[in-house]
């Protein structure tokens, strides 16, 4: 793929209801590049609305890879998400490559750790440091929570959360978060621990067929943290009878009127200030076009999405379901998830 591919990235849309009603505030709002940014909570730093999924540079080569993250970066996106289980480490070292000769402080890196000792964790993140190349990162995550007992475990001595803590102490992560699945486990972390960042999924589909979200969404505004919403271009989960388009795990809006649509309804829930598309170049331009051409969702626009919504498939449903009622059997929901954190140990 050309170098020019990837620079055609644009942005667009969002903003406007908390949980579907009333206007977000547009004053903390500025643009780079065209992308607005926002203020990332209560750390003082403001990112941009779309962020750059670590994951999709495990679709190019690292060519590909680095003009895709040049190309966002141009336009106006300042936060880089990854994880050293995308790829099994592979995006890690592509982004650490890509990065080089853009300046540290212009823009914000984040990472994560699924690891839930302390020690584990301790070497992780000396591991992603080095793939990523920097000294630093802005924030630092444990990753896909889904058992409250996961929760116990990493905030019990000798947990996780120690080496969290202590990284933030040294200067290795200038701030704490974590991502979840489910709504259980990502309460559990907020009433354990005063997180800066929340990962969630916030998208349209959910929202309005299970009010998937709303929690979250509430207690982050009391709190004060900044949500970064995943999941924001799912249409849910892939019909049976359907064939699939992309190799992906859910269904992707792909057309630009429903891209707006879903762009603009996640930046609309207070407090979400990135959204992350799924990991392909291609859907990351129409994010970043979505992003560009932002403003707030409006009444009809928000009835348009709950009646679309209603044609589609829960994403999160049985988890949901399983966790809740510790019917969980330890067995992956969706096999082919890149993100799958199902773990029989918490069953």
């Amino acid at each position: 793929m050309k170098r020019r591919t990837f620079l055609g990235v644009v942005g667009g849309a969002a903003a406007g209801t908390t949980l579907g009603t009333a206007p977000v505030a547009e004053a903390a709002e500025e643009a780079t590049g065209g992308l607005p940014r926002r203020p990332l909570g209560r750390t003082g730093l403001k990112a941009s609305v779309v962020a750059f999924p670590g994951l999709a540079l495990v679709h190019g080569d690292q060519e590909q890879g680095t003009a895709a993250l040049h190309g966002a970066f141009r336009r106006g996106v300042n936060y880089f998400d990854v994880a050293p289980a995308y790829g099994n480490g592979e995006a890690e070292i592509k982004m650490g490559i890509g990065l080089q000769g853009l300046n540290r402080s212009d823009y914000l890196l984040a990472c994560k750790t699924k690891v839930r000792d302390k020690q584990g964790a301790r070497e992780e993140l000396k591991r992603s440091l080095e793939r990523l190349k920097t000294d630093h990162f802005d924030v630092y995550q444990l990753h896909c929570l889904k058992h409250t007992k996961e929760v116990d475990e990493i905030f019990a001595p000798g947990g996780a959360m120690e080496t969290l803590l202590e990284a933030k102490k040294e200067g290795k992560a200038r701030h704490l978060g974590f991502s979840a699945h489910t709504t259980v486990a990502a309460l559990a972390a907020m009433k354990r621990f005063r997180f800066d960042t929340v990962m969630f999924p916030i998208n349209f589909v959910e929202f309005f067929l299970l009010g998937f979200g709303k929690p979250i969404l509430e207690l982050a505004a009391e709190q004060g943290a900044a949500v970064l919403a995943i999941k924001m271009f799912s249409r849910g989960a892939w019909p049976k009878d359907m064939e699939r388009t992309r190799r992906w795990w859910y269904r992707s809006v792909e057309e630009k009127e429903e891209v707006d649509l879903a762009v603009r309804f996640t930046l609309s829930q207070k407090p979400v200030v990135t959204g992350i598309c799924p990991s392909f170049f291609d859907l990351l331009d129409k994010a970043i076009e979505a992003g560009k051409s932002y403003r707030p969702i409006t009444a009809e626009e928000t009835t348009r999405a709950r009646k679309l919504a209603e044609t589609c498939h829960s994403l999160f449903r049985r988890e949901q379901t399983e966790v809740a009622s510790a019917t969980d059997v330890g067995e992956p929901i969706y096999p082919d998830s890149p993100h799958e954190c199902c773990s029989g140990k918490y069953a």
